[in-house]
């Protein structure tokens, strides 16, 4: 069985990390190599390059994370106690 908040956490700040590892790839390579446009499609309000765009791109990501350990666990676990070992 799966905790439910310890995975939600871990999702939660595995998401914020792979946010901050891409803005960095996408500051050191040249911008026909990085993801800005994918960001900003995908996070809602997202600007490349601004303070608040990190910041609220970061927040989202953290959500996104969170949101798929709080919707993964549950069912998880329902199916770990329909089939899983005994």
């Amino acid at each position: 069985m799966l905790n439910t908040k310890l995975v939600t956490w871990a999702l939660g700040i595995f998401a914020a990390i792979t946010f901050v590892l891409c803005v960095i790839y996408g500051l050191v390579t040249p911008k026909s190599l990085h993801m800005s446009e994918f960001l900003e499609m995908v996070l809602p309000a997202f600007k490349w390059l601004t303070w608040w765009g990190f910041l609220l791109g970061l927040v989202e990501s953290f959500l996104y994370g969170a949101y798929a350990g709080l919707v993964y666990c549950p069912i998880y676990n329902m199916l770990y106690r329909r089939w899983g070992a005994r």
